[in-house]
Parts: C-alpha cells; sequence; structure tokens
C-alpha cells in the first residue's frame, strides 16, 4: 500500500534532541509546563502511514491528508521519526476535536541527559499552584482566569533504540466542554501567523498602519477572523518583535552618534541601562549640554512625551521638554525606549534626574499610563503628575466612537464639564450630570478615567504650577518639540539629522523672540505704572498676556466681602454678571492676594481679579514676590530683579501704597466698632477728633521739617536762632562758605521732599482718574443696556 501523507499546519516544534537509550536508563526530567505555541514554528510537519511504517518530518512541498486520515486518532503502538512530528500530530488533532495543548513532563537519560520521554497533554490538565514562591511574597494586581481543571487527557511517547518515538499510552476523555470549529483559532496552541499573512503585516505596518487596523484588513482578506488563524494579541506581538529586530542596527548606529557627541563636548551626557554590552536590547538616554542648562533655568515643570512610541511613529522615541521664557517648547533630554517595563521608567527617570542635579521638577505631564504612573509615584515622590489632557481626549473619541456617532453634542458637553467647572463640587455635579444624560454610567474605561480625575481634571491641578496661560489651553511642549521634523514614515537612520534640525530650528525662535524683546517696545494701553513695570520687565510674549489680564480689570468690580484682621476678602465679578463671582483674599500687610481662580499658582501670571483689586486698594506696580524670574527677560542670567535687594523690605513698609492701606484698614475696624451704639459712635467720633488734629500739627510740622545727613531739622530750631540774633542786634554779614554749603544742602533736601510728595500726589491722581475710567465704562454699559431694552420693547 503505497504511504499517504498528512500535513500538520501548526507553528510547533522544539524539545530536546532525541534518545537511543532504553526505559531502564532513565530518570525522571523536570516539568516543563511549556505551551506549544512557545516553540519555534517550521513551515510545515508531515507524517506518513503504512503497514509497520512510521510518522516522520517532511518539508518543502504541502500534501493533503487522504481518506480517513482526516478522522486519524492516536493509539498505543504509533509511531513517529521525531519527537516534533509526535507532537504536531497530537496538535493536530486536538485542532480537529477542539482542545489545546502544552508539553507537561520529560524524563532524560542519565547517561547523557537526553529526552527520552514526553508527555503532551491538554492546556486544562493540572490546577493552578496558588503558593507558589514567585507570587506567595508579593500583590498580584492583575490575577489571572482560571483555566486549569484537572483534565486527564494526554499523550505519551518514548524514544526507541531504533531512533523512532512510539505513543506509550493515550487518554481521549476530557472533564469540560471542547471549543466548536469557529473557535478554535482562539486557542493558544493553535494560533499561528502563516507566511502570506506576515508579509500582509509587514506591508501594512510599514505603512504605518497599527495591529487593530491591520487585522481588520486581514479578516476582510481571509474572508473571516477563524480564518485568519490569531487573534489581535498575536498580530500585536509579531509587530512588536519585528520592531525589535528591526532596532538592533539602529540602536548600534544611535550609540556611535552618542559617543561621538560625547567625544566632540564632555558635558555631552548619555547613559545605556545595564551593560553597554547588551546596549542592542536595552533603553538609552541622553542630555546635550544646552539641554541640561535649560532645565536649570526652566525645570519646574517638565513633559515626558511618549507618543512617539505609538504605530503612527513606529520610534521608541521619548523627549523630556519644558517651556521657556517666551512660552515655546524647550529640550530637557531624550530617551530611546526598546524595555518599556515598570524598571525600565525608573531606570529611564532616575537617570534623567543625575543628568539635572538631581532636582526634581514641581510638576510632570505624562500620557495616561499605569506604568509610567507607577514609576514616577517611585522616583518623584513630590512631584504633582499629571496626565495629559488632551491624550485623553484622543482616546475618548476612539472608546466613546458609538456615542459621538450616536449623539453630536457629547464631545461639546463633554469638553465643558472637564474645562468649565470653576470648583470641585461644580464638576462633580456636571459630570454625573454628563454620564447620566448619555446613559454611561457604568462604562467602563469612562469609570476609570472618572477614578483617575484628580490627574488630568484642570479643577484639580489649578493649585500647581504647570507654566500654562490658562486652564484650557493645551500644552505647548506636549508632543510639538519633533512637531514638523519627525513624521510617520521617519526611520533611525533619518532621525538623527531631523533631531538636529529640529533643535537648530527651536534655538533660532528662540534667538528671535529674545531679539524682539530687548529690541523693540510694547505698546501701552494704559496709563497705569503697573503696565510699564511690567512691560519693562517680562518677556513680549508674557507681557502681552499680562496686558490681557490687566486691561480686563476695566470690565470688573471689586467688592470688600469679608473683613478678618489683616486679611480682607474681595467679591470680584464682571459688570452684570453678579451671579459669576471670584473671591480674591488679601492680606494688606504683606500685599500677598490670593484668587479662587488659581490662575497664579498654575501659570505665574496674576488674573486679573487679583488685579481688579490692586486698582481699589491703590497698589500702583506689581509686588515683587509676584514676578517669577522664568518669565522675565533675564530668566537665563544671575542678575537679581532688585538692585539693593536687602533695602526691598525697609522700602516696601515705608511706600506710600502701604501705608495708605493700613491705615484705611484701621480706620474701616474702628468704624465698624463705632457704628453699633451709641455711646460708641461718640467715643469713636471723638477719637477721630483728636486723631485729626494731632495729624494736622503732624502735617504742619512736617511741611517745615528739612532732612539734613539723614536727620530731621525743624524750622524752629532754625526760627529760635533768628529771634536769638535778633534780640541780640547781631549786624547782617554775608555767609560763609561752611554755611552757604549748608544752605545749599538744606534746600536741596526740601526740593526733594517736595519731589516725593509730588509723585505721590501724581500716583493718587492716576488712581482718581482710572475710578472715573471706570466709572465712564460701565455707565456707557448701563446706556448700551437700556437702548438694546428699548429696541426690542418696540
Amino acid at each position: 500500500m503505497d504511504p499517504e501523507i498528512l500535513e500538520f499546519d501548526i507553528g510547533l516544534g522544539g524539545g530536546g534532541s532525541s534518545g537511543r537509550d532504553g526505559d531502564d536508563d532513565a530518570n525522571i526530567g523536570l516539568d516543563v509546563d511549556e505551551d506549544m505555541a512557545d516553540s519555534p514554528a517550521p513551515s510545515s510537519i508531515l507524517a506518513s502511514n503504512s503497514n509497520g511504517g512510521g510518522f516522520g518530518t517532511g518539508g518543502g512541498e504541502i500534501y493533503l491528508p487522504e481518506g480517513d486520515l482526516l478522522d486519524l486518532e492516536p493509539y498505543e503502538g504509533m509511531e513517529f521519526e521525531s519527537e516534533e512530528a509526535a507532537k504536531a500530530f497530537y496538535n493536530s488533532y486536538a485542532r480537529r476535536v477542539g482542545f489545546s495543548t502544552r508539553v507537561s513532563s520529560s524524563r532524560r537519560s542519565r547517561r547523557d541527559g537526553a529526552i527520552i520521554q514526553r508527555q503532551f497533554v491538554c492546556a486544562k490538565e493540572g490546577f493552578r499552584n496558588l503558593n507558589e514562591k514567585r507570587t506567595k511574597d508579593r500583590e498580584i494586581k492583575r490575577p489571572r482566569t482560571i483555566t486549569r481543571v484537572g483534565c486527564k487527557a494526554s499523550l505519551s511517547v518514548k524514544v526507541q533504540d531504533s531512533g523512532k518515538w512510539v505513543v506509550s499510552g493515550f487518554v481521549r476523555e476530557h472533564n469540560h466542554e471542547l471549543v466548536p470549529p469557529d473557535q478554535v483559532h482562539c486557542l493558544r496552541s493553535h494560533r499561528q501567523i502563516s507566511g502570506p499573512a506576515k508579509t500582509l503585516i509587514d506591508t501594512l505596518q510599514a505603512a504605518g498602519m497599527g495591529p487593530r487596523r491591520i487585522m481588520s484588513a486581514l479578516i476582510k482578506e481571509y474572508g473571516g477572523i477563524s480564518k485568519v488563524g490569531f487573534t489581535e494579541v498575536d498580530c500585536r506581538n509579531y509587530m512588536r518583535n519585528n520592531r525589535q529586530r528591526s532596532l538592533e542596527g539602529d540602536i548600534q548606529l544611535l550609540l556611535d552618534y552618542l559617543r561621538q557627541m560625547q567625544a566632540e563636548n564632555p558635558n555631552f551626557f548619555f547613559a545605556v541601562q545595564g551593560d553597554e554590552d547588551q546596549a542592542l536590547t536595552s533603553n538609552v538616554f541622553w542630555a546635550d549640554p544646552k539641554s541640561r542648562m535649560n532645565y536649570t533655568y526652566f525645570g519646574d515643570t517638565v513633559t515626558f512625551d511618549t507618543t512617539y512610541r505609538s504605530n503612527r511613529y513606529r520610534l521608541p522615541f521619548a523627549p523630556f521638554t519644558g517651556v521657556n521664557h517666551h512660552g515655546q517648547p524647550v529640550l530637557f533630554g531624550c530617551a530611546f525606549l526598546i524595555n518599556e517595563s515598570e524598571a525600565s521608567f525608573v531606570w529611564l527617570f532616575k537617570t534623567w534626574l543625575m543628568a539635572m542635579s538631581g532636582r526634581p521638577p514641581v510638576s510632570i505631564t505624562t500620557d495616561h499610563d499605569a506604568v509610567i504612573r507607577s514609576a514616577i509615584t517611585q522616583v518623584f515622590p513630590e512631584t504633582r503628575h499629571r496626565f495629559c489632557k488632551w491624550h485623553i481626549f484622543k482616546k475618548c473619541q476612539e472608546k466613546l466612537s458609538h456615542v459621538f456617532l450616536k449623539h453630536p453634542t457629547f464631545e461639546a458637553d463633554f469638553h465643558k464639564c472637564v474645562n468649565l467647572p470653576e470648583s470641585i463640587e461644580e464638576f462633580e455635579s456636571c459630570w454625573l450630570s454628563l454620564v447620566d444624560r448619555y446613559e454611561l454610567r457604568d462604562h467602563e474605561w469612562l469609570q476609570m478615567m472618572y477614578n483617575d480625575r484628580r490627574h488630568w481634571i484642570p479643577v484639580y491641578l489649578r493649585d500647581t504650577f504647570f507654566a500654562e496661560m490658562s486652564i484650557t489651553q493645551r500644552s505647548d511642549s506636549m508632543n510639538s518639540y519633533f512637531d514638523g521634523f519627525v513624521n510617520a514614515s521617519t526611520n533611525l537612520n533619518q532621525f538623527f539629522k531631523l533631531y538636529e534640525k529640529a533643535l537648530e530650528s527651536r534655538n533660532e525662535k528662540e534667538v528671535k523672540a529674545d531679539f524682539d524683546t530687548m529690541n523693540t517696545s510694547p505698546a501701552l494701553k494704559t496709563p497705569s505704572p503697573m503696565e510699564k513695570q511690567a512691560s519693562e520687565l517680562y518677556t513680549r510674549k508674557l507681557f502681552t498676556r499680562f496686558q490681557e489680564e490687566l486691561v480686563g480689570t476695566l470690565t470688573f468690580m471689586a467688592s470688600k466681602s469679608d473683613d478678618d484682621d489683616d486679611v480682607i476678602t474681595y467679591q470680584v465679578a464682571k459688570f452684570g454678571e453678579d451671579h459669576k463671582s471670584y473671591y480674591v483674599k488679601f492680606n494688606v500687610l504683606e500685599m500677598k492676594a490670593a484668587c479662587s481662580c488659581q490662575m497664579f499658582e498654575f501659570s505665574g501670571l496674576l488674573c486679573r481679579h487679583v488685579l481688579a483689586v490692586f486698582r481699589v486698594t491703590n497698589v500702583l506696580t506689581l509686588p515683587s514676590h509676584y514676578i517669577l524670574k522664568r518669565w522675565t527677560k533675564n530668566a537665563r542670567s544671575s542678575v537679581i530683579l532688585e538692585e539693593r535687594s536687602s533695602d526691598v523690605y525697609t522700602n516696601y513698609l515705608e511706600s506710600h501704597t502701604v501705608r495708605y492701606n493700613t491705615l484705611r484698614h484701621e480706620t474701616f475696624k474702628l468704624v465698624d466698632e463705632g457704628s453699633k451704639s451709641l455711646d460708641t459712635c461718640n467715643v469713636a467720633i471723638d477719637a477721630l477728633q483728636q486723631a485729626a488734629k494731632r495729624v494736622a500739627l503732624a502735617t504742619k510740622n512736617e511741611g517745615r521739617a528739612t532732612l539734613v545727613n539723614g536727620r530731621i531739622r525743624g524750622d524752629s530750631a532754625r526760627g529760635a536762632s533768628r529771634a536769638n540774633t535778633t534780640n541780640h542786634k547781631m549786624p547782617c554779614q554775608p555767609l560763609s562758605e561752611d554755611d552757604m554749603d549748608k544752605k545749599i544742602r538744606e534746600l536741596t533736601n526740601e526740593l526733594d521732599y517736595a519731589s516725593r510728595k509730588c509723585e505721590v500726589y501724581r500716583s493718587n491722581l492716576l488712581s482718581v482718574l482710572k475710578d472715573i475710567e471706570d466709572h465712564k465704562l460701565q455707565l456707557s454699559i448701563k446706556v448700551q443696556n437700556i437702548k438694546i431694552s428699548m429696541k426690542d420693547g418696540l
């Protein structure tokens, strides 16, 4: 009878070498628990069957089984040319029946250690050991489902002296339901990627497509998921392995480039995780000298951008970026990530921190990733961690695509719910309303994002500095430093030149912004001394943003709502919008204000609400503690803003503004207490009258006083001297040179004093004019509203 040929189309292999020793020369080997799907995959495995014949491996051509061999079942005494052929046959049988297989145990020869017996079992054989050493001492974050149920189905084979393998035992029965044919492709030992499928995946991956879109194309090409023969997870793993293999040569190019840069400049920093000999499979970090210097000036907030790892870019590239004094993205270092485990991210963050002189940032922004989050918690325990809101919005379009299609208004409502609430209570109420309105209360992903709300919802984050000009703006550093240079078709060979071009371009933009700031003056929109002061300190872009806030105060009213000793609370609202108020707490003595919008804490610039309070309290210039050096023209220098820093506090206490505010504050307290009864009112009036007389006397004396060598010399002394001169009838004599010098000094001091008083009067006049302008604007708005209402009535 001619031999009949049967093909076993599975991706299996592996195992030990075939031995030729008998059973009496064997001992039990170590349990392998090896899933067949983890073994290397030969292109085809063939077996032949004839009288007294055996099953052997073939190659090259594809043979189809004939007759009853399609339903062939193992039996004791069946022979195979090799262990691989036996494994392939049992797995092919399992595919037809509807179960998955794995290698269970083996026996080895005492003579040379070669495997002489194997047992192949159903994947549901045995039970999971819950007391394994690898799990009992640590918490399991995501426990796997139970798959083993003690099934006894198995096939045992052993080697004969002839070198062939014979079936020594076969158990057919299973203690669980078998899988129907349309689901067999999901079983692990039957999932394999064929040659044509690999070719198609490679082509689509090179075009920048991700595993999900590739699987959709394969399902369409093969006519159904069951005919594809593998799952999206298999496709994803294959693509990842593809990338890692292709990156090995590229990594060597990267290391050569970094070594060359370090040879040219010793301050160039780079590090490889583990030994440099293993760099082809390790992570790499580098930072040039300018990046390290950037961090010393602008390292208060950092963005770790991992979006280039996505299949769109296909580069395992992750830059650390920040924001400079012009609001432009600035580089703090780069990483090349081959291994993306938690330990790798911990190594990367520690290495980056070491390169940045060990000074952690105030805040850091990353993608929403549990592994990155855990690593940041370990390395930056005091740093505020934020998930990129715009990355979450993009993910939302994917996770809630059915809601976007069904409800066109959902996207706008979702953005409003995230960005507009002014308080935590307002956000919580808005969120509940949103998920109820669109029936999303049980949506798993949305619930997960709600649980992480403190890491991405603005209202929870605005008490921390992130260098953004508003709560709702997109972080300009996220995925933007290399935009226009790195794209979906960029490979590592091209990357180095594009990387250097990006650095050159960003540096040129900063130089241009510096030139514009230093060599041109912005147009002022108000007579405010504060605006002039800010124009001389801030960079052009930051001044423009501050100017918007300052001009915005013209439409806001600030009224006192509470007075608690040194701290006064003001209610600030836009004219005609009292229902939407902000609250500013102002410490008069310390000249410190805190607004409920927390813009200064979030961006480093004062909001229009605080500036409105400064206007009504006669604060004419910005206190120094509200001018962040990182936003000023000299952000990159070591020059202190105040020329005489030791005299700042003394001069500040002597300033007219502080005296004015302190006196008014104490007077208001007296008025509040004195108005409580008739007796207290009379006492208060008497005290005020006495105080007014004493102030008038002091003012009169101060007008005659002059300052000589730091001491006050009154006119009364000079008057007494003149009286003495008159009484003694001394003749008039020309003044000596010393007397003339003294007289000149006295007159000069009097002139200086008069100039200072004029400056105070001028400042007060500007404040009054400002109030008049505000009042005129309010009247104008009222008139316009009346006109509109009259038109509507007609």
